[in-house]
């Protein structure tokens, strides 16, 4: 649900005008075209071919379900752009763990699936021509990867990259840009680990697989500073607020710092420190058994919907509407 009275905060708040920020701090060079002094940035998660037809729907409905909603939001703010971390072959049916004798075996446990699956292959996107064909005609988009088969082994089955070595994470990330090449999906070279988790070996794949950028630093609750380090999930220690390459293969990372349960004033403090703000949320609110906190519902568009309009008002053209595939590329441009 939204914060209490976030919308109200926003309402009394949208006709303030720009106010006074803070000067910009240590942050990678030329991150930010001239004239922008902090910079808005949307994405999502677990899109897949699922339709209504399905458990649940993630995609498939293409106009018809929470695609629709994306792209009334596209509609509605012609500076927003997003990024859809959509995955290649998505398995798990459920998204609780089912009942089963076996889970309760030491060792065994580890190595079996514990949610039910779909069948082999059904979720691929290469065998999903309209859904690719509305993906790739959607305005101010971009695509990126979001895991294989979004599933592992064992009681942490969401966590899809685990105990793999480097050769194995590569492996898997080529099977992904196989499936998007063959069905002719459009690929900005990011990419966003299945439940935040991102290993040394799976950075490594990333960056000799010539992958640009990653998403894996998620937190909503550390206090805003200049030099604020993520502490929540995934990659910790790293920027809260601005990209930042990692180790030697110039892998750019972007934390997610704000969601539908953030506070108006969380944005607000990002911005003013010339920060990135950096926007997440998943392609369905229930499905699967599993509710999610950042849903893509109603509700949230709306809390969305006043927030962009608001950040238009109090920013003006200060504010750089962009993606982390422009970032990533402006970073790495030739020097």
């Amino acid at each position: 649900m939204l914060p209490s009275n976030a919308l109200n905060s926003l309402a009394s708040q949208g006709d303030m005008g720009i106010l006074n920020r803070m000067n910009a701090p240590s942050s990678p060079p030329d991150w930010l075209p001239p004239g922008k002094t902090a910079a808005v940035c949307f994405s999502i998660d677990d899109v897949h071919p699922a339709t209504s037809q399905d458990d649940y729907e993630t995609g498939g409905d293409l106009g018809d379900g929470a695609l629709g909603r994306v792209e009334t939001m596209l509609h509605r703010h012609p500076q927003l752009k997003v990024t859809l971390f959509v995955t290649p072959d998505w398995r798990p049916r459920g998204l609780v763990r089912r009942p089963s004798l076996l889970t309760r075996i030491p060792i065994v446990r580890e190595h079996i699936i514990w949610p039910t699956l779909h069948p082999e292959g059904k979720m691929r996107v290469d065998r999903h021509a309209a859904f690719v064909d509305y993906l790739n005609a959607l305005p101010r988009t971009e695509i990126a990867m979001h895991g294989l088969h979004h599933l592992h082994r064992g009681p942490r089955f969401a966590v899809e990259f685990q105990e793999q070595g480097q050769l194995e994470c590569a492996g898997m990330l080529r099977q992904g840009l196989d499936i998007f090449m063959n069905a002719g999906l459009k690929h900005s070279g990011g990419f966003q680990p299945p439940a935040w988790n991102l290993p040394q070996a799976l950075i490594q794949a990333l960056g000799d697989e010539s992958f640009r950028y990653v998403s894996s630093g998620r937190d909503l609750l550390t206090p805003v500073s200049p030099d604020a380090q993520t502490a929540m999930s995934g990659l910790r220690g790293v920027s809260l607020l601005f990209p930042q390459e990692l180790a030697h293969n110039r892998l750019l990372h972007f934390s997610a710092n704000f969601q539908a349960t953030s506070t108006p004033q969380r944005a607000f403090d990002i911005i003013d420190n010339g920060g990135l703000l950096s926007i997440k949320a998943h392609i369905f609110k229930t499905g699967g058994g599993h509710t999610m906190a950042d849903g893509l519902d109603d509700l949230y568009c709306n809390y969305l919907d006043l927030l962009f309009t608001t950040l238009r008002q109090r920013y003006g053209d200060t504010l750089w509407w962009t993606s982390m595939g422009d970032i990533s590329e402006r970073v790495h441009k030739p020097c």
